[in-house]
């Protein structure tokens, strides 16, 4: 059977991430130019924060793509309308006014994708809303950086029509409004933390095979089955190939049972090739299959969070952590971009 995952909608999604990331970076870009082309202090001071907020969470949107384990690259048309903003912040031909105008614009959109990715996320498969439950963190932020932005801009369009600031309420009414807006956007979209434990980041990864696991056990569509495996499979060998290559060596040393988990990796891995040779036509024998392979998984996964997550967190202190979350997520992606290069050849 494939496991390449062709599957559109999930395609469709990651497209979509890579927009995500791609505007981000635009963002930043476009963040550091009115910092420097700006005269008034309190509007730059503002705008710093905006760029520290959105170099954060480029961060989180790498880390989702990541998670979410199907890598795209950004839309042709995406990557000209990124373009042509690029040269509209450079011209001289545009007043601030008019280039905050279309950053706030270009934030606006960059909101709107986000909401439309965790809703599309939520429709296609549980897994998903799982893989990408961190951007809610962003997509809520860029609805409040949406109103500072306004806020720059009426102080901006005073200044420039008559020469003085504007009235002293409007930074007060700008809060009042970021206030409401998390009141409306509170119940489609939670905060998260933008930096993520290696412990939590490690057991994200267990609950989306869960969810995954508990998908295909609920269905019978021979489609259905191949996807959400397709999905298991290339989650899987990702996370046990990071784990192996980040995790287990630094943690060997304090805990005895490594070795254990290393063997239980090995067959887990044997067990997902054979099943990759299996017809997903016949059900029966497909999911019996499947349910031995998720009996061994949670095996494993529970001697992980029970055992080795205790002595993670007793042995290393919060910056070594961090390092090793980083260090995971960049050898996932470097395995990702691997396994995409292999496939288009």
């Amino acid at each position: 059977m494939s496991v390449t995952l062709e599957d559109t909608k999930r395609n469709a999604i990651a497209v979509k991430l890579a927009d995500m990331k791609a505007t981000q970076n635009l963002l930043i870009a476009n963040d550091k130019s009115l910092i420097a082309s700006c005269p008034d202090r309190d509007i730059t001071n503002r705008l710093e924060a905006l760029l520290k907020d959105d170099q954060k969470n480029l961060g989180v949107i790498d880390s989702v793509i990541v998670h979410y384990g199907i890598k795209a690259e950004a839309k042709p048309s995406v990557q000209k309308e990124i373009e042509e903003i690029e040269k509209s912040m450079e011209s001289e031909d545009f007043t601030l006014f008019e280039k905050v105008a279309k950053h706030e614009l270009l934030k606006h959109t960059q909101a709107m994708s986000g909401v439309l990715v965790h809703k599309a996320g939520q429709v296609v498969g549980a897994d998903i809303a799982v893989a990408i439950a961190p951007l809610n963190a962003v997509n809520f932020e860029n609805r409040g950086h949406e109103e500072q932005l306004k806020g720059i801009m009426e102080s901006l369009s005073t200044m420039e029509l008559t020469g003085k600031p504007s009235d002293s309420g409007l930074w007060s009414r700008v809060q009042d409004t970021i206030a409401a807006v998390s009141g409306i956007a509170g119940s489609l979209i939670n905060g998260s933390e933008p930096e993520i434990p290696i412990c939590e980041l490690i057991r994200l990864d267990h609950t989306k095979v869960y969810t995954l696991f508990s998908q295909i056990k609920t269905t019978n569509d021979p489609q259905k089955l191949e996807e959400y495996f397709g999905q298991v499979y290339q989650d899987l060998c990702t996370h046990a190939a990071a784990e192996e290559q980040v995790i287990y060596p630094v943690v060997r040393p304090y805990f005895n049972d490594v070795q254990k988990l290393y063997d239980e990796q090995a067959e887990m891995k044997q067990t997902l090739e054979q099943i990759k040779t299996m017809n997903c036509e016949d059900t029966v024998a497909f999911k019996a299959a499947v349910d031995l392979l998720a009996t061994a998984v949670n095996k494993h996964i529970k001697e992980e969070e029970e055992e080795m997550f205790p002595r993670i967190r007793s042995t290393f202190g919060d910056e070594q952590q961090k390092q090793m979350a980083a260090d995971f997520l960049a050898a996932k992606s470097k395995i990702q971009d691997q396994r995409l290069a292999s496939a288009s050849r």
